[in-house]
């Protein structure tokens, strides 16, 4: 449910941390420059100078976010973020070493503010109410799509011509998976046995309409629900793998214009299927 490269380290000196005569002082003079030291409070250089490439790192950042709602991912360049920002690209390129590891940045930091409004949401309802939990949990999603329609597009649109995503980005994107499966383990009963019994609901996975899970699609489902949603049966992970699909089709739907002429807007039409595709995991009324 889900869609290693390590950025250099910056060895850019913090020039604010004492005045040009300083400077030339501590220059000619290791005992000078032991003594400017010792005036400082310990680790203030070091201090000042993460505050400042924090900074740097954060404007870099929103001018790329820039350049992506403007020209999209496939056009994304380091010189000309650089250029934006009145930086030379040998400069940007101690805080991103390529235009690969800039967009693993941005798809780092939209999965985690994915994340962060999914979790957020279904923390405000009482874990016994698994249904409200799950609205909350979709609209939170598009809400965030709607309001970040190229960062969605960025982490759930087409793939980047030439772009792997490094393994480091599996588990900010898993964290909207999670936050499903977390409330579907808390609602499930722990220990239903051949049976499947739904989650105060007295049904089996059996009764709910639907073929048997064919061999691969079994081992599948039954893999996912041990990763994130212990207790809950593989047949009813599988469908809850396809609300989840049709969650994002839909969002995807509505994003890009497919939904003109027919459910635009969407409102209605969303609030209808979330609660149709709770039928189908089979969530409590």
């Amino acid at each position: 449910m889900t869609n290693t490269r390590g950025a250099s380290h910056d060895t850019v000196t913090t020039e604010a941390a004492a005045s040009p005569a300083a400077a030339t002082e501590a220059a000619a003079s290791p005992a000078a420059a032991s003594k400017i030291a010792a005036g400082r409070p310990r680790g203030a250089g070091q201090n000042a100078r993460q505050r400042a490439r924090a900074q740097i790192t954060r404007e870099i950042k929103e001018e790329a976010r820039r350049q992506l709602a403007a020209e999209g991912a496939q056009r994304l360049s380091l010189r000309a973020v650089a250029r934006e920002l009145g930086m030379v690209s040998s400069a940007l390129y101690r805080y991103f070493p390529s235009r690969d590891d800039l967009l693993t940045a941005l798809i780092i930091d939209a999965y985690d503010s994915l994340g962060t409004s999914a979790e957020t949401a279904v923390a405000r309802w009482p874990t016994a109410d698994t249904r409200g939990r799950w609205r909350a949990c979709c609209h939170a999603i598009r809400d965030w799509a709607i309001a970040r329609p190229h960062e969605y597009a960025l982490i759930y649109g087409s793939p980047v011509p030439g772009y792997q995503a490094p393994q480091e980005t599996i588990a900010p994107a898993a964290r909207v998976a999670v936050v499903i499966g977390g409330l579907l383990s808390n609602a499930w009963p722990q220990d239903t046995g051949p049976q499947d019994t739904g989650p105060q609901t007295g049904r089996t996975a059996a009764s709910v309409p639907g073929r048997r899970l064919p061999g691969l699609l079994a081992g599948q489902a039954e893999a996912l629900s041990a990763a994130i949603a212990p207790g809950v049966p593989p047949p009813v992970m599988a469908r809850t793998l396809i609300a989840w699909t049709q969650l994002f089709g839909m969002l995807s739907f509505e994003l890009f214009g497919q939904l003109i002429g027919s459910a635009d807007p969407s409102d209605d039409f969303f609030s209808y299927a979330i609660d149709q595709m709770a039928d189908l995991v089979g969530l409590p009324a």
